[in-house]
This record gives C-alpha cells, structure tokens and sequence, in this order.
C-alpha cells in the first residue's frame, strides 16, 4: 500500500512499508522510473500498511517533505501516529515522532495528513479514548471519535491533540483538504442517530471551533464499518467536491456531489461507477474549474481503473474513460 505526492520541481514522492520500516522513493521523470528508496524511520516497527491504513507523504511549499504512519501495537486495533520530516529535499529524514500526547495503548490509526500554504501541518486521525471511557461509565457510545493536531513550526513541534468529533465511522479513511487562506476542510463518514452511517465534514480554521455539518443523507444503518473511505477536492469560489460510496436503499454505489461552503448545502448526488462491479474507492482532483474523479472497479478479467472529468467545476461530466486495467490486483487511484 503506497501513498504519493509531487513537489513543485514535478518530482513525484513515494512512501511505502517493507520490513518495519517506510521507505520513501522519489522519480525525476514522472513516475517511469524512481531512485533507490531512502529509509524515513532508522528503528524497525509494526507499520499499518493495508487497505485504507497506509503512510502519507506530503510536502511543503518550500520544500519540506512530511510522512505520517501508524504504528500497529500488540493489543488489537491499538496504534500510535507517527511523523517524520526532511529539511534538505529528502536526502535523510530527522528522527520521528509520535503526534499526540495520548499514549495508551488503544486506537490511534487511519492518519490523514495535510499541509497547508502556510505550511501549517494538521494531522487527524481515528481514536478510541472516549469509546473506552463510556465503556467503563456504563454509557452508551457508537463508532469511534476523530482527533487532530496542529504543527506551526514545521513539524518540530505539534501541539496538544484536539477533538474534532464524537462517533465517527471506526475503519474508513479520513479526507482533508486545504483551500489558499489555511483552512483545513475534514471528510469523514459518521454515525448519526439510529445507527445512520453518513458523511459530516468540518473546517479547521485558527482561533474558531469546529462545527460539523451533515454531508450526505443516504441514511444507511449498518452496524459496522464499509470500509469505503470519501474523497474530498476544494471548489472554485463555492466549497467543496465530494465523492462517497453509500450502501444505502435499493441502488448502492459510488455518489459525487457539491458542498456549498457558505449555506452547507449539499446538491442532489450523482450516481457513477457500476456497482455490480464492485466500483468503489473514488479520488478527486480539482484545479479551477477543471475536476477529475477517478475510481476502480473489479470484473470477471481483473481490475479497472476509471475516470471522468468535469469542464465546469462538476455540474456536469464526460462519460467514464477506462485508464488501466490489469489481470491481477490494482491498488486504490491517486491524482497528482
């Protein structure tokens, strides 16, 4: 399971797990060929390196590269989130550190990372600290909480963890997204009343508390998590794309809709993808009005990669385009 990044030099970064530890490799030529791999973390551990629990790579305006990880521990679904970066362009990497200052040995696990232009850092990621607390008060609590933690010094420091939200999904990927004033824009998939498995989104914005608002209404019970990660893009001038799966109702499948930034309105979703299929894990890329939505889909023959684009900021869209296709496996789609 890998994760990628471009610099503004166009060289694209990869990180990966091998043998306890990640592995950042770097491409000169886009992607045709990639110089031997540089070792981010010196001390071999337990990295999570599977489905939606993958290191991250993200870079700097001037420069600096950041990976985030997470830490598999010896209790079940206990984690630590670790960070790393690299000051000279990824020539070697300081030593890492644990983002937050909890350090039970419970949940802390699908990290999302984020860089604005800034350069502040906001990492979150999936806790377990409240469910456990219910527990042992003899409260009820469903699904798991969301925490981050901010850095203003480029990654020498984080401060003291935050929560962002009570009853988030336990197992889907966390989206962010930045727009140009530093605001940090949060995707996640929440457990709403009656065990209804929807999106909520927020802003992590300095000096104001964040307020979740309700992104989707496909009001899916399922006592348990898909697995099914959102994708989240920002708009020109109106907020947000989002690209979700919802197994809800007779017609399950993938959905791309628009965030209204200011009303927080979401607009009627659009179905796309072919369910039958299995058309899932969707990614997004926005750059002015332009949009591209990708996803993959699995057939009787192997594997397929997906795409559509948007020439007027995802009011309508070009018919699918198949991209790749492979007789074996094919990892989840990333725009760069």
């Amino acid at each position: 399971a890998v994760s990628l990044a471009v610099d503004s030099q166009g060289r694209i970064l990869q990180v990966q797990a091998r043998q306890g530890q990640v592995w950042l490799s770097v491409s000169h030529d886009a992607g045709k060929h990639f110089a031997p791999a540089l070792a981010v973390n010196r001390t071999p551990m337990k990295v999570a390196a599977e489905g939606e629990a993958r290191p991250k790579v993200a870079v700097a305006t001037n420069g600096n590269i950041y990976v985030t990880w997470t830490e598999s521990l010896k209790k079940p679904y206990a984690g630590y989130i670790w960070f790393a970066r690299s000051v000279n362009g990824g020539k070697s990497f300081e030593s890492p550190a644990i983002v937050h200052q909890d350090r039970e040995e419970i949940t802390h696990q699908y990290d999302a990372l984020q860089v604005t232009a800034d350069g502040t850092i906001t990492v979150a990621w999936i806790g377990k600290r409240d469910l456990l607390a219910a527990r042992s008060a003899g409260k009820a609590y469903e699904g798991a909480a969301i925490y981050y933690a901010v850095s203003t010094d480029q990654g020498r420091h984080f401060l003291p963890e935050q929560k962002l939200t009570d009853s988030s999904c336990e197992c889907c990927r966390i989206a962010t997204a930045s727009k140009p004033d530093g605001t940090v824009a949060v995707l996640w998939r929440h457990v709403f009343a009656g065990s209804e498995r929807d999106h909520a989104m927020a802003e992590i914005k300095t000096g104001s508390k964040p307020v979740l608002v309700r992104a989707s209404y496909g009001h899916w019970k399922i006592d348990g998590c898909p697995h099914h990660g959102a994708a989240l893009a920002v708009g020109e001038g109106f907020g947000y794309h989002l690209a979700y799966f919802d197994g809800a109702g007779d017609s399950p499948g993938l959905r791309i809709a628009r965030m209204d930034g200011e009303a927080w309105v979401t607009s009627p979703p659009k179905r796309f993808g072919d369910h039958r299929k299995n058309a899932a894990h969707p990614a997004l890329y926005s750059l002015g009005d332009k949009v591209w939505l990708a996803w993959r889909e699995q057939g009787s023959d192997g594997m397929e990669i997906l795409a559509m684009a948007s020439l007027d900021g995802g009011k309508t869209w070009s018919m699918p385009t198949v991209m790749l296709s492979g007789a074996g496996k094919l990892d989840y789609p990333v725009w760069l």
